[in-house]
């Protein structure tokens, strides 16, 4: 029997929509048989959820430490704008 090609890449570029409660009810019921199914799609539509959730519940002001905001400000290439340490 032959499987279907895993299309984890099509499925979450619907993860906003999705997250949003906007995504078409087709392809809402899609994105979760696949996830059932596939838990690296489990694993980041459930860790964008909790970020979303923790950005909206922290409010703008973030404290990050020093050494987590450099690793970021590093990893994204903007090593430049690392704030000095404190």
């Amino acid at each position: 029997m032959s499987e279907k090609p895993c299309n984890c890449p099509d499925l979450l570029s619907n993860i906003s929509d999705y997250l949003d409660g906007t995504l078409p009810a087709d392809l809402c019921a899609e994105l979760e048989a696949h996830m059932r199914g596939c838990e690296n799609c489990r694993v980041v539509v459930d860790t964008t959820s909790k970020t979303i959730y923790l950005y909206h519940t922290a409010g703008r002001e973030v404290d990050v430490p020093q050494d987590a905001r450099e690793r970021l400000f590093s990893a994204l290439k903007l090593d430049d704008l690392i704030p000095p340490k404190k």
